[in-house]
């Protein structure tokens, strides 16, 4: 496979120098080197500008409800086990609406991939606070300043028992891709949260912002990426330095993999059987 094998007639229409190029890139890339075709990805979108790219990417695309792609996600890798299923949001859409959805699915250990472009704000609505603002931000929607404390998607993540808990970078599109990589072929729930500057609204977090605080965690001296523990007290630090990479992968089982009923064949591909349903509705007359 090639890059272009992923790509579709029509020009992606993100503001020039948005964070998601460097993220639908790397997300390419990552397709390709994982030899993986088209047909065998299923990408289901939430609302925003991210989900903009289910038009500039070749595969099976859905495009959800605000805030409910991990659902929907959920229940195509449960009818179709031999698709990689790939949800994408924006942090408004995976954190504010599809907050709910994001922790359950965790807690299942459902067996897709999560991508989240967090910029850190509403931004296909033109510039609103996000769950992930900092406290004191001042947007449309909070011209005094944001009074709320920022979500942390890593530390809500662990404390819902995530089994592979990641942070990146689109200015950084080598080891977005790598994440992604390792991220897909994660047996359960993945989280790639990915800093994601809007270059249009968000004049704070700029790719510059991010430069000077990022640094690679899994490349500090003694970090154990198996210790849950070390990763909370990661998710934590936020200031002068920001880490990101892989924070915490350990195996568990899947939700596909406690239900008997998905073992062997998968669901689409089996004959369906019709049931006499006479008896169930009548108990409901």
């Amino acid at each position: 496979m090639k890059i272009k094998d992923f790509e579709t007639s029509y020009k992606p229409t993100w503001c020039p120098g948005c964070g998601n190029f460097g993220i639908w890139i790397a997300l390419k890339n990552a397709l390709v080197e994982l030899g993986l075709k088209p047909e065998q990805v299923l990408m289901v979108h939430g609302i925003g500008c991210s989900s903009n790219g289910a038009n500039f990417t070749r595969a099976y695309s859905w495009h959800s409800l605000h805030g409910r792609p991990v659902p929907t996600a959920v229940g195509a890798k449960l009818a179709n086990k031999d698709l990689t299923v790939i949800a994408l949001s924006g942090d408004g859409d995976a954190y504010g609406e599809g907050m709910s959805h994001f922790i359950h699915a965790i807690r299942g250990n459902a067996n897709i991939t999560y991508i989240t472009h967090d910029n850190k704000m509403y931004s296909l609505t033109t510039g609103q606070a996000s769950p992930t603002s900092n406290k004191g931000f001042k947007t449309k929607s909070t011209p005094d300043g944001l009074i709320e404390k920022a979500a942390n998607p890593m530390s809500l993540a662990l404390a819902a028992g995530g089994t592979f808990v990641a942070r990146s970078f689109s200015g950084n599109a080598v080891h977005l891709k790598d994440t992604i990589k390792a991220a897909i072929t994660h047996k359960g729930f993945s989280l790639v949260d990915a800093f994601q500057p809007c270059v249009t609204f968000n004049k704070l977090n700029t790719f510059k912002w991010y430069f000077d605080r990022l640094y690679n965690i899994n490349e500090q001296e003694g970090y154990n990426a198996q210790d849950v523990e070390q990763a909370y007290k990661a998710s934590l630090v936020w200031g002068n330095k920001i880490p990101y990479g892989i924070f915490y992968q350990k195996a568990r089982d899947t939700y596909g993999s406690n239900l008997p009923q998905l073992k062997g064949t998968a669901l689409i591909k089996r004959k369906v059987q019709v049931r006499n349903i006479d008896q169930l509705t009548k108990e409901f007359a």
